[in-house]
């Protein structure tokens, strides 16, 4: 069984949820339209204060969690083929490395079932040519300078990679992406100390991502012997005040450290309220041309509120620089409303 997605085909997928298009409609109506698509979960609170529903509960979560995973693939794998690419939500199964609820998920029959429901998954978006991924969140420091946090973080990575496996990927290098960032004081070299640790369904989905803040696309690059790298466009801009190039050195050593798959890049753009706090759009935002970010530090922003990310994408002149990374990359859009705000830049890159 191949397990590749079709490597040829240039994609932009969003991320986890679904929205309706018309999101004119009663909150009610438009909850129910669009949690079908959407995960569920809940707190360790309350299973604590509920203990003798709190399994049942749990169970509920990620029987509604199997199926809406089957829809959202299913409405991805109906969108054009340049289009079939989408990030799964990480609470597929709440509570899963939690010490004290995770034993619900350790029984073998529930083990099978859940086993079954993500073959499900898994084979649709092999059906359909969809590519997916996860990006486990800010709790996963696979570099941090402390042992145990570095143990719970594998423990996270692992359960994501058990739903890898369990929907058939993790076989071929990079045939599922599963992202983080560096994070922790180690930096690059804790990530690589740590990669012989996981298992090989792990090693073969990893992807580091440059973040925003501490660890930047120089600190990546320490690591394209040994992972592949996402490059989050925005988390450069913030970080290293630039729009980076298509034609940088860097962006070619990006692209060769995925060997031969077709890489990704993350693209989201700054809030309104980010961009109010500068001099320069207090009497209105101008979403045209290349914001110049020294320039809008110098008068007032901070980069705190520039790292928010948008709902939508308005403005065509940063959209088109980020579209001229598309021939190369594959674009995961991270702007807040998910298909509507992907369907925005789709529609933009088949005008130009």
């Amino acid at each position: 069984m191949t397990t590749m997605f079709d490597n040829d085909i240039q994609r932009m997928g969003f991320c986890c949820k679904y929205m309706d298009p018309d999101q004119t409609q009663k909150p009610k109506v438009l909850k129910e339209i669009q949690q079908a698509y959407t995960e569920r979960s809940t707190t360790r609170l309350w299973c604590n204060n509920n203990p003798d529903i709190a399994e049942q509960k749990l169970l509920d979560c990620v029987e509604h969690n199997m199926a809406s995973a089957l829809n959202l693939v299913k409405y991805v794998g109906e969108l054009p083929k340049s289009r079939r690419m989408v990030r799964l939500g990480s609470n597929q199964i709440p509570m899963a490395t939690e010490p004290t609820w995770r034993r619900v998920w350790q029984d073998p029959t529930t083990i099978d079932w859940l086993a079954t429901g993500f073959a499900k998954v898994g084979q649709m978006a092999r059906d359909l040519d969809v590519r997916l991924s996860f990006h486990p969140g800010q709790f996963c420091v696979l570099a941090s300078a402390d042992d145990g946090i570095v143990e719970r973080s594998i423990d996270e990575f692992e359960y994501h990679v058990d739903m890898i496996r369990w929907m058939g990927f993790g076989q071929t290098f990079q045939d599922f992406k599963c992202n983080v960032h560096i994070s922790g004081k180690r930096g690059y070299q804790g990530i690589i100390d740590v990669l012989p640790r996981l298992s090989p369904e792990a090693r073969n989905t990893i992807t580091i991502e440059n973040d925003e803040t501490k660890h930047g696309l120089d600190a990546s690059m320490m690591l394209a012997d040994h992972v592949p790298l996402v490059l989050d466009l925005h988390h450069h801009w913030i970080r290293d005040e630039e729009y980076i190039s298509p034609d940088d050195d860097r962006v070619k050593r990006v692209i060769d450290s995925w060997r031969g798959v077709r890489p990704a890049l993350h693209y989201s753009y700054s809030r309104d309220h980010g961009l109010q706090m500068s001099d320069i759009h207090k009497e209105g935002i101008n979403h045209t041309g290349l914001h110049d970010i020294g320039d809008l530090l110098d008068t007032g922003a901070k980069k705190a509120k520039l790292r928010a990310h948008s709902d939508m994408y308005p403005n065509p002149d940063t959209n088109q620089w980020a579209l001229s990374f598309w021939p190369d990359f594959d674009i995961q859009c991270e702007a807040k409303h998910k298909n509507l705000a992907t369907d925005q830049l789709y529609a933009q890159a088949l005008a130009a």
